[in-house]
């Protein structure tokens, strides 16, 4: 049965890009946050020399940059769809977290080993503590407060599926809650680490302990990069739906009379809340131009209705001849 027929590239390009459900606000306000700590951090590290210090310096510079290019990702995502990139800039964001990995690990984790093994090569006496432990203490209040906002966005993300941690991050498709979660966890265990170092060479006087607390951040940050890149990588990719939103529009197929069968359930995200759907499907013998019309509109309406991330449907009518025997 020939014929097909699908959301054509020209309504594809006059729809508007799907709202952001990213926090904006909440990234504008951890930017100033992040800066503020890394400036308190910083000044600590100038009183004291404290190599830990000045590793965490650099990891909340590194996070209120990281947030600017979040929320950069987010708002370049919104763009509407062009005749050159029909299905929008969805994907915007997957690219900008992967950058986010990228900075986590060259200013991050990269510097922070470095500082570390240069002075345990070269310790040197630490001075005036005092700045070192007001600093931690002011990060942690505000990393803590920081981290439970996250941990109630999880929450809420995980729902009623369940799942662990990594589960859950690894399902979601938008690449700010599990970047924001691990740059807060990150932060907290930094921040202890570093309170730890410091006290270690309170108690020894030796400074080696600060150098190799600066060591330990960076290797959090780079288990951080690598959990990010390798999420981004496979969303840049691509990725399809879940596997309970597969079976929706599975069971959506199988329910109406007119579809005998679907050949090819191909489904892939362009956007953290935009699936394309692709349908090969073999529809009932008999069946004119007008009632494969009308049962495609119907199909198209009912998979929205059971996952409505799938905004972009084309659905092929089978050429072959009783392709579902």
């Amino acid at each position: 049965m020939d014929g097909h027929r699908g959301s054509g590239l020209t309504e594809i390009s006059q729809q508007a890009a799907p709202a952001s459900t990213v926090p904006t606000k909440a990234l504008i306000a951890g930017i100033a946050a992040n800066l503020a700590l890394a400036v308190t951090k910083f000044v600590a590290f100038l009183f004291t020399g404290s190599s830990a210090m000045l590793a965490e310096s650099l990891h909340s510079a590194a996070d209120s940059s990281n947030q600017f290019l979040l929320a950069l990702g987010a708002r370049r995502a919104q763009r509407p769809p062009t005749p050159e990139h029909p299905l929008g800039f969805g994907r915007e964001r997957y690219f900008w977290a992967f950058v986010v990995a990228i900075i986590i690990f060259a200013l991050g984790a990269a510097f922070s080993i470095y500082e570390g093994i240069h002075k345990l090569n070269n310790p040197g006496e630490l001075q005036n503590l005092g700045w070192s432990y007001g600093a931690l203490g002011i990060g942690l209040l505000m990393e803590g407060f920081a981290l439970r906002v996250a941990w109630k966005e999880f929450r809420h993300l995980r729902g009623h599926r369940g799942g662990g941690l990594l589960e859950t991050l690894s399902r979601t498709k938008d690449p700010t809650l599990p970047t924001l979660l691990a740059e807060d966890t990150a932060a907290i265990t930094g921040l202890l680490v570093a309170l730890v170092g410091v006290t270690l060479s309170v108690w020894t006087g030796s400074s080696k302990w600060d150098a190799g607390a600066s060591i330990v951040i960076g290797c959090v940050l780079l288990y951080v990069a690598w959990f990010l890149a390798r999420e981004s990588h496979s969303l840049l990719i691509g990725e399809s739906a879940s596997k309970e939103d597969r079976e929706h529009i599975q069971e959506v197929l199988d329910a109406d009379p007119d579809v005998d069968c679907a050949l090819e359930l191909i489904t892939l995200h362009v956007g953290p809340n935009t699936l394309l759907v692709l349908l090969n499907v073999d529809f009932r013998e008999g069946l004119n131009t007008q009632g494969i019309e009308d049962t495609v509109r119907r199909l198209e309406t009912a998979i929205r209705k059971r996952v409505p991330a799938a905004k972009r449907i084309f659905i092929e009518a089978s050429s072959l001849a009783s392709p579902c025997d």
